[in-house]
């Protein structure tokens, strides 16, 4: 009797609608029928968007965009200059058959199905160092997409290196079920003409457009930022465009690192213990990570109180944790930066001189490549560069060309960390508006902002915006205000020295003329006015002249100097040249003293005379000549007050100059200069 009272009061908690279903098997019980696992596939396939496929436009960029990362990466890999082949053709409205080729060193036959019809496959994922694919998604996702909207098989075509490999072709669709591919028309076939290479071709919904955030637009950003690259590109239309390499210099190839602890979670550093080889605590943090020594190992094992030969595979949740918090109180190295592979100034330079030839800008500044710094682990490296004047577009706002790890970023500009650095600094400083100092500054401007690393922090899988860590916002910070000081220097420069050179014409057209005039007057001969002008002049004059012959890419630079001071002059004169570019047997000039690694050279000038002049002149030669800027001169041994047309020798260039020796006449200087450089230093 108390067993069926108990019973009656439970039934009377459920409430009445629910008993039908509960006689049927339960709610929960028909619940449990409907759930089933998913494919990562079937996820990416019913949420598109988050792969950057949420718009016609996009789904063809996007489509290239993956095909022509991958290219670069096999080519790079392999050592190979890349020659990559692109072609869109109309086949129905909204759909385009498109067709991106590359001289890599091709596939394995068995791998292709995998490399191309599976999701998260791929070799890059674990590999702590540079490239342009990670996940393993892009290309496959891109097939998956066309599969989708057109019905369509994509055809692969590959050719391996070796004098007797064979080409193998097939068509893939990809049953997103169960994320493996379905493989048709697989076939061996002679390649006529290809040592080695892949092709894909495949056929899906999008819209082609010309302009920004176009297809032109990402090839032409992806040339500025790989110079040894060339690109062929076939629009709908049938007109070709092709990008020239630039350079036959290959990017210095990233070393593979191992894992630094900075960084690391408790979850990740369990399973690291589960799967290593070694068998002490000891053993496993210093050779299963980056700059862990021994010494380290020891200091954080102790501040956790894990005895040092325990095994790692008795790591816990709470052992984990205390070396995670261990972490902040020791000192460790920050990461290698050989898994880093950055642009490089002179390169930067010659991409954007090559790509951007037929809109003329009037100033390069000389970019910026900063010291390499970490986030979470993770080594990067930012670098900028910057272009103003010229044929550039006057009105709207700058242009911002941003990549990451040699990629175009072509769209969520807004959201992206380097669009915010840009917007952080106060460009009225450097000469271009800037309403209220802050956001995208106005004028004849192009702003490169390129961010390297091992991992990239995108905001989303389709990887078009990088995420606003604070710690790559200040690295961006800075490189810009650096890049931006050469910009307003040549400004400044720019206009000091056409005042001067307007007086001093006005100086050399009235001055012999009254001396004419009085001589005849007096009946006696015409003076020499050399040191008068010089006495009214008051200046060191260096002027620039160079030529260049394009088709044999030779420049010859000449420094003409002027001394319109009241005495000798003695003092160095300093370059940055390409080092690749210099022949020291084109420097036969006995004023030449040294050039040391980087290419920094330098020449003695003693005892120049009061109103004399004298010439400075070299060659340089091969694909990086044209990237030396004469205006970019330096001095040192003088008060760069009286010099016009060279600035100061910069403290950090490692090669020894001149110190003034002689009492000069001050004459108030820019004391805005002087306060943006205490500025980038406090930010350093």
């Amino acid at each position: 009797m108390h067993s069926n009272q108990k019973t009656l009061n439970m039934t009377d908690a459920v409430p009445a609608k629910a008993a039908p279903a509960s006689r049927k098997g339960g709610v929960a019980e028909r619940m449990a029928d409907k759930q089933k696992e998913i494919s990562i596939t079937e996820f990416f396939e019913k949420n598109k968007h988050i792969l950057g496929f949420d718009s016609r436009q996009k789904t063809l960029i996007m489509g290239v965009k993956e095909a022509v990362d991958n290219a670069l990466d096999a080519c790079e890999e392999a050592d190979i200059l890349p020659d990559v082949f692109v072609k869109i053709d109309r086949v129905g409205d909204d759909e385009y058959a498109v067709t991106v080729e590359d001289n890599g060193p091709g596939i394995v036959h068995r791998m292709m199905p995998n490399v191309f019809g599976r999701l998260l496959f791929g070799s890059r994922f674990h590999a702590r160092r540079q490239s342009r694919g990670q996940q393993g998604i892009g290309i496959s996702a891109t097939i998956m997409f066309a599969n989708m909207s057109t019905g369509k098989p994509a055809h692969i075509k590959s050719k391996v290196m070796g004098p007797d490999s064979v080409a193998w072709g097939m068509d893939i669709m990809i049953d997103t079920r169960v994320n493996r591919p379905v493989v048709t028309n697989d076939k061996a076939f002679v390649w006529e003409g290809k040592e080695h290479g892949t092709s894909i071709e495949y056929t899906t919904v999008g819209r082609y457009i010309a302009g920004r955030q176009s297809i032109p637009e990402y090839l032409k950003n992806t040339a500025i930022v790989n110079p040894h690259c060339r690109i062929t590109f076939v629009d709908p239309d049938g007109k070709t465009t092709i990008f020239e390499r630039a350079t036959d210099v290959l990017p210095v190839k990233p070393v593979e690192i191992k894992p630094h602890p900075e960084g690391v979670e408790v979850g990740e550093l369990m399973k690291m213990a589960q799967d290593t080889a070694q068998k002490t605590m000891r053993a496993f943090l210093t050779n299963d990570f980056s700059r862990v020594t021994p010494r380290i190992a020891k200091e954080l094992l102790g501040r956790a109180e894990i005895p040092e030969n325990a095994k790692p595979k008795g790591l816990d949740a709470a052992k984990s944790k205390a070396i995670v918090d261990a972490l902040p109180h020791v000192k460790i190295m920050a990461p290698p930066t050989d898994c880093l592979s950055p642009i490089g100034d002179t390169l930067i330079k010659k991409g954007l001189m090559h790509v951007l030839e037929g809109a003329r800008p009037g100033y390069y500044a000389p970019p910026i490549t900063r010291a390499p710094k970490s986030v979470n682990g993770n080594p990067f490296v930012v670098e900028v560069g910057i272009v103003f004047g010229g044929e550039l577009p006057a009105e709207g706002q700058v242009s911002i060309l941003r990549f990451a790890n040699r990629v175009p970023l072509l769209y969520q500009q807004g959201a992206c960390a380097i669009t915010k650095a840009i917007s952080n600094v106060d460009w009225r400083r450097y000469g271009l508006e800037q309403r209220g100092g802050k956001g995208i500054p106005f004028g004849p401007a192009i702003i490169l902002v390129h961010v390297a690393s091992t991992k990239v922090p995108f905001t989303s899988e389709g990887k078009e915006a990088v995420a606003n860590l604070p710690e790559i916002i200040t690295e961006i910070e800075l490189a810009l205000k650096l890049c931006a000081r050469s910009l307003r220097s040549h400004l400044n420069k720019a206009d000091r020295r056409k005042k001067t050179r307007t007086k001093f014409q006005i100086v050399q057209e009235i001055l012999p003329q009254l001396a004419e005039k009085s001589a005849s007057f007096l009946k006696k001969p015409v003076p020499n006015i050399d040191r008068t002008i010089s006495e009214i002049m008051n200046v060191v004059w260096v002027e620039p002249i160079e030529e260049y012959d394009k088709k044999r890419k030779k420049k010859k630079v000449t420094y003409r100097l002027f001394n319109y001071t009241r005495r000798e002059r003695t003092f160095m004169l300093h370059a940055h040249l390409p080092k690749e570019a210099v022949n020291l047997a084109l420097f036969s000039d006995p004023r030449f003293v040294e050039m040391n690694d980087e290419g920094k050279a330098a020449w003695r000038i003693d005892a120049m005379e009061p109103s004399s002049n004298l010439d400075i002149t070299f060659e340089l030669d091969g694909e990086l000549a044209d990237t030396f800027s004469p205006e970019e001169v330096y001095v040192s041994g003088i008060n760069t007050v009286i010099v016009m047309g060279a600035e100061a020798l910069p403290g950090d260039w490692g090669i020894k100059g001149m110190e003034i020796t002689e009492f000069e006449e001050e004459v108030p200087d820019d004391d805005e200069e002087d306060e943006e450089e205490e500025e980038v230093l406090e930010d350093e």
